[in-house]
């Protein structure tokens, strides 16, 4: 029984020493890997930084009433180009109970006071006639007749507009017109005929009726990152990247870096603003999204490597060239300006090396 036990450990070591030898026999004819290559070439490098924001007016004015009141009629719509003076709306007064009640009061007063100057004034004038009174005298009661008669015209006119909304006095403005104050494209009319607006006053900013910008002076407004900011400076050329817009881009001037960063998902971000800088058959919409690359510096047509080519041993970068059938020497190179995939090369290798592909093997 122990021979029967030993004999079948001896075949089973026999056994795994021939499968170990195949094994390795297998091994050893698996094919060596083969490195691809590519050669240099000749590209315009820009290195950039990248910030993300909207184009929006550079002044966008919101257009307030100046009494409270109902929206008889909306005159424009957004999208409508108007000119400085140009009505938007006509609104409906409702008078305030107490400023109606004040100004007619204050008319009343000013028709008792005119009846009382008046019978003054005409026993007055018949005494000056009569060379009873000297013209002096005469003359102030003259001036209050004519303060008394201004007095009651103003009360009337303060009574119309607090009723009405405007006065029937040639050369007095409508208040309950609504005109623009700029001209622009007509951005938004957020309300509608029969609404109910307040007036722009102290303690109230006021209902708006449209907004209204020049879509001529368009600025690119983004926050970029703590890391990049120091790398820009004001005057710098951005290149705008619409999203709803492809295949162009835009071209802009930065002029704004703010001086304070603010944190947003726990890192610190600048704001930007650029001057955008637009054709006469440019139309860009406000609001559009885009991502501004603003070029730190650039070259044009210089010998230039993927950077991905690139090795390093301490810290110093060379390439493997192709010397013969998958065989490689080192070539340290000297390198130039990169934009983070393309690299220019100044020295070390020429047009006709072929440059191995370390990091991508079949």
């Amino acid at each position: 029984m122990k021979k029967l036990f030993r004999i079948l450990l001896v075949v089973l070591v026999l056994i795994i020493f021939v499968f170990t030898l195949y094994y390795l026999y297998d091994k050893s004819k698996q094919d060596p890997k083969i490195y691809q290559t590519e050669q240099a070439f000749y590209s315009d490098i820009v290195n950039k930084s990248v910030a993300t924001g909207s184009i929006i007016p550079r002044e966008e004015i919101e257009i307030k009433p100046q009494i409270s009141g109902i929206v008889t009629s909306v005159l424009v719509e957004a999208g409508d180009q108007v000119t400085a003076g140009q009505e938007l709306a006509h609104i409906q007064v409702i008078p305030d109970l107490v400023s109606l009640n004040n100004a007619e009061n204050r008319a009343e007063m000013a028709r008792i006071s005119l009846g009382n100057v008046k019978a003054d004034f005409d026993r007055n004038e018949g005494l000056f006639k009569n060379k009873v009174i000297s013209q002096r005298e005469f003359q102030d009661v003259e001036l209050r007749y004519k303060n008394a008669k201004q007095e009651l015209s103003a009360a009337q006119d303060n009574l119309e507009i607090v009723k009405e909304g405007a006065s029937k006095k040639k050369g007095s403005a409508s208040l309950n017109k609504v005109k623009a104050t700029i001209s622009g494209m007509v951005l938004d009319v957020p309300i509608k005929v029969g609404n109910q607006v307040i007036e722009s006053n102290t303690f109230n900013e006021g209902t708006s009726i449209a907004s209204i910008a020049d879509m001529h002076d368009l600025i690119f407004e983004g926050k970029i990152d703590e890391s990049e900011v120091g790398k820009i400076n004001e005057g710098m050329e951005i290149l705008l990247t619409v999203g709803a817009i492809e295949n162009k881009q835009f071209k802009a001037v930065l002029e704004y870096i703010s001086p304070k960063g603010v944190e947003e998902s726990g890192a610190i971000q600048f704001r930007i603003k650029a001057r955008v800088k637009l054709d006469s058959n440019d139309f860009i919409r406000a609001g559009y999204s885009a991502n501004a690359d603003i070029v730190l510096s650039k070259v044009d047509s210089v010998f230039a490597i993927s950077e991905s080519l690139l090795q390093f041993e301490n810290g110093k970068p060379y390439v493997e060239v192709a010397i013969g059938e998958q065989q490689f020497e080192r070539r340290d190179v000297k390198l130039g300006l990169s934009d983070g995939i393309t690299v220019e090369v100044k020295d070390g290798i020429s047009a006709e090396d072929n440059i191995k592909v370390w990091n991508r093997a079949q």
